[in-house]
């Protein structure tokens, strides 16, 4: 896997330029009321696929911004030139570019590169993962009532709104504080570092989480649906996202399913 690795993380990289010159001077359009699309995001995903069509022809690929090969490949590229768009088109410095490389279904490499901090997340199956070359565990919190937990709220917030800040209330009632950057792969790559102990959301896509499910389970944490299962075909990632350091999943799987249940899990 070491040419794979060596085109994700020139695509990271790459894709980082590309991120850093437009920002603070982008315009952007709406693909959705909650949902932005800027010219870096474009750019960025056109690096990134050229390289990948370059070096690796017969791999497919599934990128954000409108752009998917399937041909039945044993190999599936899957990325997200630009998470944070919102944060990034007001020129709030938290957005990254975010990609994994997927064999027979299950990520093989991932890596999440934030060009602001200059941070470089990489992970490897059964190599562990790693932040600017050096080793990363996740956190080693054992109880929720001392943990740090990060959030975000999906596009269909105008109208499911209160439904999503239920949950933040009741894990605010029981965890140290809670956070929402408003990217959900530098969520992920944190949890994997240790930043924060637990992260949950709601509607996420397979780009968004790709990479940051590698992270975190190489960095020895878990990540599941709100059932506790692992999530199965890369279509469906992200549709419930729970990662943790794994040592409170099964508190914070306990409150997920204790407002679902009382919500009816009608918005589930």
């Amino acid at each position: 896997m070491n040419r794979e690795m060596e085109v994700l993380k020139k695509g990271l990289l790459q894709a980082g330029k590309v991120l850093t010159r437009h920002f603070g001077r982008i315009n952007y359009k709406l693909k959705g009321p909650s949902n932005l699309l800027t010219k870096a995001d474009l750019e960025s995903q056109r690096t990134v696929l050229a390289l990948i069509k370059r070096n690796f022809p017969e791999h497919d690929f599934l990128a954000e911004e409108e752009a998917r090969k399937d041909t039945g490949s044993r190999w599936q590229w899957i990325l997200d030139p630009l998470d944070g768009t919102t944060n990034y088109a007001h020129g709030f410095p938290a957005a990254c570019v975010t990609m994994a490389l997927l064999k027979d279904g299950k990520p093989a490499i991932s890596g999440t590169y934030d060009p602001f901090r200059k941070e470089l997340f990489l992970a490897a199956r059964s190599k562990g993962a790693t932040l600017n070359g050096k080793r990363i565990r996740v956190s080693a919190v054992k109880e929720l009532s001392a943990s740090l937990l990060l959030t975000g709220f999906a596009y269909d917030r105008a109208e499911r709104g209160e439904f999503y800040c239920s949950f933040f209330v009741d894990f605010i009632k029981i965890c140290h504080d809670a956070r929402r950057s408003g990217s959900a792969a530098l969520d992920m790559a944190w949890t994997a570092a240790g930043r924060v102990d637990g992260y949950w959301e709601f509607k996420l896509n397979p780009w968004d989480v790709a990479a940051g499910r590698l992270l975190v389970e190489e960095a020895g944490g878990k990540v599941t649906d709100f059932e506790g299962k692992p999530w199965g075909r890369a279509d469906d990632y992200g549709k419930q996202t729970l990662a943790s350091n794994g040592k409170i999943h099964k508190a914070m799987l306990e409150v997920l399913q204790r407002r679902l249940a009382a919500q009816g899990r009608c918005c589930g």
